[in-house]
């Protein structure tokens, strides 16, 4: 195990300073090579062929990092730089990010919140801070628009909508089943967003009154004080929508349910969690908190 364990990252560190280290010779180690010459390749293509299988299993949503991850959570003792070696020989890579584009609009006669989370983007407990967004879905038959709710301390997302048009029935649909995942009293909850006119409205101010919810809203033109969300669109963009051609809404709807319920919340590992998935994260959060 050891001069196998040498071998995995001799990539990293000359083989006398790891030899040294770990006391063993390097005579040892390079005999060691030459008697199973075909044991590490036989690990190595193990390795890749498991890989391979998360690659389409995930849908080329993992990059290194959490391709790593899963394979240890797998049983699969390896070192990241390794993984993401076989990943380059091999050909796999995460689907890529694009640029950014602004999707609500901030110009509008409605007051305005002071930006109460001043990017606390780190909550001690569940239900502390949400942060709702808007963005748009492609489809032939047109843009479905996707409202998103996520909680910032498993980054679970815990309320979206999706309708054809960007109303602030919308946002409150998106907020209503926020509400309702979590089925509580809120105590001292901040709703964060920007200064969209969907969530400056009247109408959805009225519920975040109603629920006892404090309304924050980002400074103008700055992405940065909703990051977290930012990101989230732009995996699912990446992971998810670039590489789809959705005929209908309805098409897109299915998609979007599928990847957000079964994937997102409850598998794909998030790096701010030490990843682990969001319902895991609370889960065990809950389990220790009782």
């Amino acid at each position: 195990m050891t001069f196998a364990w040498i071998e995995e990252r001799k990539s990293e560190w000359p083989v006398t300073t790891l030899c040294r280290v770990l006391e063993v010779s390097r005579a040892g180690f390079y005999a060691w090579r030459s008697r199973e010459p075909g044991k590490t390749e036989s690990r190595r293509e193990e390795l890749t062929e498991r890989v391979k299988e998360i690659h389409t299993q995930v849908k080329a949503r993992y990059g290194s990092p959490r391709m790593h991850a899963e394979l240890v959570a797998c049983g699969h003792e390896c070192c990241e730089n390794t993984v993401a070696r076989v990943m380059r020989e091999a050909g796999i890579a995460a689907k890529t990010k694009r640029k950014f584009r602004q999707t609500t609009d901030s110009n509008h006669p409605h007051p305005v919140a002071d930006n109460v989370l001043d990017r606390d983007f780190d909550p001690g407990e569940p239900n502390a801070s949400w942060v709702p967004d808007v963005t748009y879905i492609p489809t032939r038959e047109g843009w479905p628009y996707l409202a998103v709710v996520i909680d910032l301390f498993s980054r679970m997302v815990v309320g979206w909508s999706m309708a054809a048009t960007m109303t602030s029935r919308l946002v409150v649909d998106a907020l209503e089943m926020a509400v309702s995942d979590r089925s509580e009293v809120f105590l001292d909850l901040v709703a964060h967003s920007d200064r969209g006119s969907q969530y400056a409205s009247e109408h959805y101010q009225r519920r975040l009154e109603e629920e006892r919810i404090t309304c924050s809203m980002s400074r103008r033109g700055n992405c940065w004080d909703n990051a977290p969300m930012e990101s989230f669109f732009a995996s699912l963009k990446k992971e998810l929508v670039h590489g789809e051609d959705y005929a209908t809404r309805d098409e897109a709807r299915s998609s979007i349910f599928e990847s957000i319920e079964a994937f997102y919340n409850r598998v794909r590992r998030h790096s701010s969690l030490g990843y682990v998935a969001p319902a895991e994260f609370e889960r065990t959060h809950n389990q220790t908190h009782r």
